[in-house]
């Protein structure tokens, strides 16, 4: 329990440009995930995954987050395979970002299956979350 205040108060502080429905989502997720086996997440591991580049098939043999995302998530993006342009990650930019509880889970399923062609562990997720909402740069 100690551990969630701690990680719940780290969010809080860290991320003061959150609006409050995204912060609350955030939270709540990130609990849920540590609940469920991960464990404390972290902002560093990450971006380390999101930039990290892993094995495909065929035409997309390699891809990664960034692939799409970029780097830099305050600015937009596009998907490498259909050309559609993809909004800014950073909440700091795109309010709507990580406001959707509904809309996360999607992303994530979908997302992480195309990119690491498998689901995303509950870690993953957790650091993901705590990555994004971080971004501002």
């Amino acid at each position: 329990m100690k551990t969630l205040i701690n990680i719940t108060l780290l969010i809080s502080l860290a991320t003061p440009l959150l609006t409050q429905a995204e912060s609350e989502t955030v939270n709540t997720l990130v609990q849920e995930y540590i609940s469920q086996g991960a464990t404390e997440p972290d902002a560093q591991r990450g971006r380390e995954m999101w930039n990290r580049e892993f094995p495909g098939a065929g035409e997309y043999a390699s891809r990664s987050c960034a692939s799409c995302h970029t780097s830099d998530l305050t600015v937009s993006g596009k998907h490498v395979k259909t050309g559609k342009p993809i909004e800014p990650m950073s909440p700091t930019v795109n309010p709507e970002r990580l406001s959707s509880r509904k809309e996360i889970e999607k992303w994530f399923l979908r997302n992480c299956k195309w990119t690491l062609e498998r689901e995303c562990s509950l870690q993953e997720k957790a650091d993901f979350l705590v990555f994004i909402s971080n971004e501002t740069r």
